[in-house]
């Protein structure tokens, strides 16, 4: 239980680092006021409204205030996050070095034969207890 809402509070702060580095851009296009149509990825298509004014336009010199507007909104990411690893203080070298030599020596056995009972014999064994007491484990 404990690994699967380590795994979870990981991915949502994978997420969080990676939406607040993310910019981009949205599009939105107004018609009197109101909004028609709004784009996330591309440009906001615009409503027939302003090809019906150029096409009367030509008719007429009576020129008309356009009621349309498109916005642009742009969010930019965060560029803070880059850290540069050139720059370590000899702590943080000494740090570095340490957490290194543990973390790899993690995946290695130790090859060293701790026995240390190999200069001593075992007592002679003059009668058998088990057999003189007759206690068997079943």
């Amino acid at each position: 239980m404990k690994d699967f809402f380590h795994k979870i509070t990981s991915f949502f702060m994978a997420l969080i680092v990676l939406l607040s580095t993310v910019s981009f851009t949205v599009d939105s296009h107004y018609c009197g006021g109101v909004l028609v149509d709004s784009s996330l990825f591309g440009l906001a298509e615009t409503c027939d409204m302003e090809v019906q004014l150029q096409s009367q336009s030509s008719e007429c010199d009576i020129s008309k205030k356009d009621c349309c507007s498109d916005e642009q909104l742009n969010v930019e990411g965060q560029d803070i996050l880059r850290i540069s690893f050139d720059k370590l203080e000899k702590e943080q070298q000494i740090f570095v070095a340490a957490f290194i030599h543990s973390y790899i020596n993690l995946f290695f056995e130790s090859q060293v034969d701790l026995n240390s009972y190999r200069n001593y014999t075992p007592p002679l064994l003059v009668r058998d207890i088990h057999l003189l007491d007759q206690t068997f484990l079943i």
